[in-house]
């Protein structure tokens, strides 16, 4: 039988901001939401991508004469020469980055089985056991390959590696319900509670969401809730209140990320041919404190970031 594989767009080592300790973030290519403010749209199809870096390129045409389908062609604009990419064409055969020297054609997103990745995150071992850190999975939405991270977090536990999750909570199959019960650790999104709202800013209702957050809490699984706070669409008064309020019900609930609007995601809609829709302000130092104070007047432990 042919090893589980995922495709997986990022790992970063060393990271301090996604579970306790030193850990090593892994994502997930592929994601059931897609939210208007997403910071990482290259994880949203489930498939390696073509990634295109415009300014490096100089226009050599190496890219124009291998692609199998006509897919690419060069533009003149103003002089200079640009990439015209068509995504409906493209197969992501990737022949093209063969071909580019300059690194202007890359892609998003590697195949790895369990036993590549387990390879990876070993060498990282060290730093788990001096500071109570370990790995973290997350996307994309990591249980849309439950098979592979059950795996994984098997493979974790053999070694006495912490393991967490990262998750929209947005999960229907029993298997990647249990992915979520395997894992130690859930760092848990909670984007609203008006299910219209909800439907609106993300394209999912956020009923199985809730439903799943309120049976992990009765279970007892350990819970970091990141709540982003987008202006327009999450900042509402009474959205910050309905979910202060929700989490203070739960039990299991260790802290609470305030997760305010950034654009560093903006580059790579560019590099995908997406469109970047979000447009909003930062949100000001004194209106995110007040934020994180009507948290903490719900007994929660709440911190500014992950």
């Amino acid at each position: 039988m042919d090893e589980v594989r995922a495709p997986i767009f990022h790992i970063i080592h060393g990271s301090f901001v996604d579970g306790y300790g030193i850990r090593t973030t892994v994502f997930l290519k592929g994601c059931p939401l897609k939210c208007i403010w997403c910071c990482n749209p290259e994880g949203q199809k489930f498939h390696p991508e073509l990634k295109v870096s415009a300014a490096k390129c100089t226009g050599c045409g190496n890219c124009v004469s291998v692609c199998p389908v006509g897919a690419i062609k060069l533009e003149t604009d103003a002089g200079n020469v640009r990439l015209d990419i068509d995504r409906q064409l493209c197969t992501n055969c990737f022949k093209c980055i063969d071909v580019c020297y300059t690194g202007a054609l890359d892609r998003f997103g590697e195949y790895y089985t369990v036993d590549e990745l387990f390879a990876v995150i070993k060498k990282d071992e060290q730093f788990y056991r001096s500071s109570g850190g370990g790995v973290t999975i997350g996307g994309g939405e990591a249980t849309c390959y439950p098979e592979f991270v059950l795996e994984l977090i098997k493979r974790c536990k053999e070694n006495y590696i912490h393991t967490a999750i990262d998750t929209c909570g947005f999960v229907t199959s029993p298997e990647g319900i249990k992915a979520l019960e395997e894992a130690d650790l859930l760092l848990f999104d909670v984007k609203g509670i008006e299910l219209a709202a909800h439907q609106r800013n993300t394209g999912v209702s956020n009923e199985p969401i809730l439903q799943n957050l309120k049976r992990l809490d009765a279970i007892g699984k350990p819970l970091i809730i990141r709540v982003p706070v987008i202006p327009g669409y999450t900042d509402s008064e009474e959205t910050l209140n309905g979910i202060a309020e929700l989490l203070g019900s739960l039990k299991s609930v260790e802290r609470v990320d305030i997760m305010a609007v950034h654009e560093f995601g903006k580059v790579k809609y560019a590099q995908l041919g997406m469109e970047y829709k979000l447009n909003v302000e930062p949100i000001p130092p004194e209106r995110q404190e007040r934020i994180k104070a009507l948290f903490e007047a719900h007994g929660l432990n709440t911190q500014l970031g992950g």
